[in-house]
């Protein structure tokens, strides 16, 4: 009976590390969510391997009073649900600056924020992806940027795969 467990099992697992992956080596769009008050990001995938890529984010504001930006770095490792649809799940970090002016008050910083990720996405057979994911920061020396130190953040990315 241990044995048939044992290879009902090895079996179940070659099933599933043999489903193929739907990861590109590049993938380049927009990440468009409430991102902390940067609005849509400009983001860049990079596949490093069959299921794991590197995924980084650019935001920044530029309005009356606020001029910030925000880089965001994340290790995703990516799964394969079925026929194109993939989920995945990521670590990261980043690093932005701020400056603030208004009626003669102005100041300024540098935010440091680590992250993790996680996510669906369905990849067309054109070459489009769309995914939707939750990304939570938790930044570090912000107390003039932010009141709290822990922003979520829920993102729909449209990206073009090469």
């Amino acid at each position: 009976m241990k044995k048939l467990f044992l290879s009902a099992f090895m079996l179940m697992g070659l099933a599933f590390s043999t489903q193929a992956q739907d990861i590109s080596k590049n993938a380049l769009g927009l990440r468009l969510g409430d991102n902390d008050g940067f609005g849509g990001e400009v983001s860049y995938q990079r596949g490093l391997s069959k299921n794991n890529r590197l995924e980084l984010d650019l935001g920044w504001r530029n309005s009356k009073n606020v001029d910030a930006f925000k880089l965001v770095g994340l290790y995703q490792w990516v799964w394969n649900i079925d026929q194109g649809f993939n989920w995945y799940a990521g670590v990261g970090g980043g690093v932005g600056s701020w400056s603030y002016d208004h009626n003669g008050f102005s100041d300024s910083g540098t935010i440091l924020l680590a992250a993790g990720d996680i996510g669906v996405e369905y990849n067309f057979d054109i070459p489009l992806q769309l995914s939707l994911d939750v990304r939570p920061e938790i930044y570090f020396n912000s107390d003039d940027y932010r009141e709290d130190n822990f922003g979520p953040d829920i993102a729909l990315s449209i990206r073009y795969r090469w």
